[in-house]
This record gives C-alpha cells, structure tokens and sequence, in this order.
C-alpha cells in the first residue's frame, strides 16, 4: 500500500513524550487562515511512499528515541489517509516503538476508530471553540471535532489539547474558558496548551500564489500566552 508523504523530521522535540521522529502526511481538508504549511493541503503534491520505506529511515533513529520517545504521525491530516496510517501504526505497535497522531479530529471513520486501538497519544488541535469561529477559521464545522474528541474520551485515549492563539480572534479569558469547557469532563486530556500564532509560513502562501489572509497579524507575546495559560486548570 501507497501513502503520500509531505516530510520527515527527526528528532522532534515538542511532539510528544521524548525525542520523536515526526512523519507529516500530505492531505487535509482543513483551510485555516493560519496554516503554516498551505503546501500540504492537496494529496497530488505529495511524494508517495511504503511502509518499507518510511521504517529504513525510522529504524536510523531508533537509538536516538528509544523507550522514552516515539514516532509522531502529523500532517496535513494524518486520518484523511486513515488505511496507510493503520498500516503503519500496526507495524509501529510490533516493533514497539511509541506512538501519537497530532490531528485536527475532522474524521471517525471505522479505519479511524481502528487506528485509534494502535495510538498511544492522541494530540488533538482545536483551533476554536465555537462552531461559528471554527468555520469561518478553517471552512469546517467544529461539530466532527466535538464527535472526535466525545469518541476518544469514550475509549479513555490519552489526549494532549491544542490551540493556536491569535490576537483578537481567540485571545480572551472568555475564549480560554470556552476551550476549557469542551473537555473538562474527559478524563483523559493530560495537558491543555496554548501555542502562539505566527506568520513563518506567510512565505509559502504567496509561492503558491495565494493571499495569505493573516497578512499584518501582530503574534502574541510570550506574556500573554502564559497570561492565558494560567487560566487553564491544572489537570
């Protein structure tokens, strides 16, 4: 079985539990206004691989990560190619290397329920937190997220929650306390974090011919996101 790849980064550090080989999938159905890499929208742009592959280049780092550490899988969307990524999360599982998904919770397929039996973390980006600030950030309906999210706190799945924050889109203690809201009665959610907005992938949307709809955007300072952070209930 084929897959569609848009890079590989090693050693990550902010991706999981440990040092993590990250894996970013082509694909997502998504169009945030914020996007960092607009380049892995469409699955044509891709570069398209097998599970042999990918494991010769997994493999190398294996020493590097070892029990405490993993391999992400991100994207783009990694359940928009939900089949490849069980595939890949079976032979993961085998080898027992550690595994988490970092995704924004737009599916739940039966492939997708599947894959979630062979998922260590799930790391779960809300990008808002409300139906109406959802659609008109990412042209979806917050409502499959909140499926997602009911669905993996059913099956008491490890959650990491994640937001970007954009000053004067979702900024105020009212959005914080709103994000709160939406799992504060999962037991599973092990960590809320607030993630600072910036525009180092401005550059990609004018190679692509695109307007980058953020343009002039001020980014959060480091005051502000701890600000908000302390909001957050420790969990």
């Amino acid at each position: 079985m084929k897959g569609y790849i848009h890079s590989i980064e090693t050693l990550g550090a902010l991706d999981g539990p440990g040092l993590r080989v990250v894996i970013f999938f082509q694909g997502c159905p998504m169009r945030c206004k914020y996007c960092q890499n607009p380049d892995t929208w469409h699955m044509k742009d891709g570069t398209s691989t097998d599970i042999k592959t990918l494991f010769k280049k997994i493999e190398n780092y294996r020493p590097y990560f070892g029990a405490k550490g993993g391999v992400t899988i991100s994207g783009g969307e990694p359940f928009m190619q939900a089949e490849f990524l069980l595939n890949l999360l079976k032979e993961l599982k085998k080898r027992k290397i550690k595994t988490a998904v970092d995704t924004c919770g737009h599916y739940l397929s039966p492939s997708v329920k599947e894959c979630l039996e062979y998922t260590d973390l799930i790391i779960l980006d809300i990008k808002q937190a409300t139906d109406a600030k959802h659609k008109k950030l990412t042209e979806k309906s917050l409502s499959n997220v909140l499926k997602f999210l009911n669905y993996c706190c059913s099956q008491k799945k490890k959650l990491w929650i994640r937001q970007v924050i954009i000053p004067g889109i979702n900024d105020t203690r009212k959005d914080i306390e709103k994000l709160v809201s939406l799992v504060k009665n999962c037991k599973s959610v092990r960590k809320i974090e607030l993630l600072p907005f910036h525009s180092m992938g401005e550059w990609k949307w004018k190679k692509l011919g695109r307007r980058y709809p953020m343009k002039g955007k001020k980014e959060p300072t480091p005051e502000r996101i701890r600000k908000l952070q302390s909001i957050i209930p420790r969990i």
